[in-house]
């Protein structure tokens, strides 16, 4: 009588460490793994860690052990790139040479969070929507504005994965679960991590306006989001206010009653937030951040960025610069 061999339907998975990951992005993708291997009482699924060196450490400073070289690959079915914090100075040459060759091997690939962007440096992204770090959406989008980019919370497309990284890894790894054991293990798993609710990929990364602002006012939500929507092609506060319907008269009693601001300067806030994260997180140019959040002139983004963060852009990309 022959006997089945069970080691043939093990998911092998490899998790590429990326200097300063996100240890709430690891756990995120391993957990669930280690949680379904253990409700089954089987191993469904291996995991190994690759990076550079012998340790990686996180962005919380805590090492984490490397415990395959990465020569050994053959039996590997999915790579997941877990990143996080200057990405834009981790993403070594090497690794990307590595990802390549992982793909041409016919492996799966993945990410999380930042680590969507080793995997468009790759070109493994031209084809497929991905999603990532909605902190670092308007860089990736920046560097490579070809690309589908959805903002989703995860994307599985063309036998690739990305998610936006933080608790979105639980929900996307839930989804592979399901889809290969089926919704009732996933529902199993979710619950022993006290997570009631396994969320779809379209659901939204950031909070609700109307929570992250204590208003439920529907013409100051809508003003807001469309703030959020046009950061390089400025609107005017007639211009916003025709678009929701009211007077500007009536969109300044908004924003002083529910923000205690002014639309204008709210608005600015929004950009200059935008172009912290893109000075942070990525190589873009100032002059280039500095268009691409709505400023004709670099000097007025110079005082305005300098006021609000008590640095000039240059200082800013300096710090980050000496910080990696």
């Amino acid at each position: 009588m022959q006997t089945s061999d069970t080691s043939k339907l093990i998911t092998r998975i490899g998790f590429l460490l990326i200097p300063e990951f996100s240890m709430i992005s690891l756990a995120s993708l391993i957990e669930p793994l280690r949680m379904a291997n253990q409700l089954k009482g089987e191993t469904l699924y291996s995991w190994h860690i690759y990076g550079d060196g012998e340790e990686v450490y996180a962005s919380n400073g805590l090492p984490f052990s490397v415990n395959r070289t990465k020569e050994n690959t053959s039996d590997l079915e999915i790579l997941f790139v877990v990143a996080g914090t200057n990405v834009k100075d981790n993403s070594h040459a090497e690794n990307i040479r590595w990802i390549k060759d992982i793909k041409r091997q016919g492996v799966q690939l993945g990410a999380t969070s930042t680590g969507t962007t080793l995997l468009a440096q790759a070109g493994i992204l031209k084809h497929s929507r991905c999603t990532i770090h909605w902190e670092n959406l308007d860089s990736l989008l920046e560097e490579f504005p070809d690309l589908n980019v959805t903002g989703e919370l995860y994307e599985v497309d063309d036998n690739i994965y990305t998610c936006a990284g933080g608790a979105a890894g639980l929900d996307m790894m839930l989804h592979l679960i399901e889809t290969k054991y089926g919704s009732h293990l996933a529902k199993d798993v979710a619950e022993q991590f006290i997570h009631p609710t396994i969320r779809s990929s379209n659901e939204k990364q950031r909070m609700n306006l109307h929570l992250r602002h204590s208003t439920h006012n529907p013409k100051l939500l809508e003003s807001l989001e469309i703030m959020r929507s046009n950061t390089e092609e400025i609107l005017s506060c007639p211009q916003i206010s025709q678009l929701i319907s009211v007077s500007t008269r009536q969109l300044e009693r908004l924003f002083k009653e529910g923000l205690n601001t002014s639309p204008s300067a709210h608005y600015l806030r929004i950009r200059l937030e935008k172009a912290h994260n893109l000075l942070t997180q990525s190589n873009l140019s100032i002059l280039h951040i500095s268009t691409a959040c709505g400023f004709s002139s670099s000097s007025y983004f110079a005082r305005c960025y300098k006021n609000q963060y008590d640095k000039s852009p240059n200082e800013q990309r300096k710090k980050s610069n000496d910080k990696s």
